[in-house]
């Protein structure tokens, strides 16, 4: 594809989601939002490992539901960079996995929606901090937000919203996830000036049954990925209104806190090469999240994807990433888990007194 036509893309995408934009209505969200787990749509390091058509058709079946929302959130894993030499030193190299995508590739993320974009994850660094400058730059000359380094925050303005976007991870060079009291002072300090919070929390276990959360500390390889469910609480109580999660490489399940929507994980979204997409994961659910002005969840729905290589991301009509998230939400949290309903859409549970009021 020609940079004519990358830059048209994105152009058309950057249209929809202006017109997305417009004030609410009446009954209406302030806000949608629709995230994704983890994103990387090939990888040239070592060896060519890109899709044949150069990556631009791995996000075209969900990038109707993307460029639909306010704001589409993912997480890139890997880094966006043309040449240049790794950084990360591994352990074990037969468990090392570097990740990078050309620069070019910042433009299919923008055509198929995506507005802004987590850094904070434990491959944002495979080329060192250089790798993540160029991350950035490639974003930013695509027209997408974004936010991971230490410092960097994404803020811009969605309509009459002004909204901001942190993302934290237990890695070097990151907002810092084990930190809950320095991260909940950053959070609260962005709430203060903003009408609407995002915090994505790139954190928890990637080995073994790790689908539900264990409500404690999480080890990989003898790393700490930190306490989820503390780390996301906090967050909301610090004001926070929507906490999206990754990392696991499989979903989690989602809880409603303080009125405010929690997702543990969406595990892998659109990861072309060198991670694992077989079984839970290869399910790659796409969270639509609708807000009120003031951050509130007031509904939304899970979208049902499967990784199909050597395509990206396809429909699953059999709803499995969504029957999964249900099915772990109502184990993990039976009091504060939202109503599921069987076309995919999630809604707020009704208070008792709301419940009572309803009966009658």
């Amino acid at each position: 594809m020609t940079a004519r036509c990358l830059l048209l893309l994105s152009c058309l995408a950057h249209f929809a989601s202006a017109l997305a934009e417009e004030p609410a209505q009446p009954g209406q969200p302030a806000l949608t939002v629709a995230a994704a787990g983890d994103i990387m749509l090939g990888t040239d390091f070592p060896q060519n490992r890109l899709a044949d058509d150069d990556g631009v058709s791995l996000l075209a079946e969900a990038a109707p539901l993307i460029r639909s929302a306010g704001v589409g959130f993912g997480n890139l894993e890997g880094v966006l960079m043309d040449g240049g030499e790794p950084v990360k030193k591994c352990a074990d190299p037969g468990a090392c996995y570097l990740f990078r995508s050309p620069t070019r590739y910042a433009g299919h993320l923008a055509a198929a929606g995506f507005t802004v974009m987590s850094l904070a994850n434990n491959h944002a660094r495979d080329f060192g901090e250089e790798g993540r400058d160029a991350s950035m730059a490639a974003l930013q000359s695509a027209g997408i937000h974004h936010s991971g380094r230490d410092g960097d925050v994404a803020s811009w303005n969605s309509g009459d919203l002004k909204v901001a976007m942190i993302a934290f991870a237990p890695f070097k060079g990151a907002h810092d996830l084990l930190s809950v009291p320095a991260a909940a002072t950053r959070i609260s300090a962005l709430a203060g000036v903003h009408d609407i919070v995002i915090v994505s929390m790139h954190a928890g276990g990637e080995a073994g049954d790790v689908l539900h959360v264990p409500f404690e500390t999480e080890t990989y390889r003898g790393e700490n990925r930190g306490d989820v469910a503390l780390f996301a609480r906090t967050a909301v109580e610090a004001g926070a209104d929507l906490v999206v999660g990754h990392g696991p490489h499989v979903p989690r399940g989602i809880e409603i806190h303080e009125d405010r929507l929690i997702a543990y994980s969406l595990g892998n979204f659109a990861t072309y090469y060198g991670i694992r997409v077989t079984g839970n994961n290869g399910l790659a659910p796409l969270l639509v999240a609708e807000l009120d002005a003031d951050g509130s969840f007031i509904g939304g729905r899970i979208h049902s994807f499967r990784q199909r290589r050597p395509k990206g991301p396809v429909a699953d009509p059999s709803a499995e990433a969504m029957k999964l998230m249900r099915d772990l939400s109502l184990a993990d949290f039976p009091d504060s888990a939202p109503v599921f309903h069987d076309d995919g859409r999630i809604s707020p549970r009704l208070s008792p007194a709301t419940q009572s009021s309803v009966a009658d």
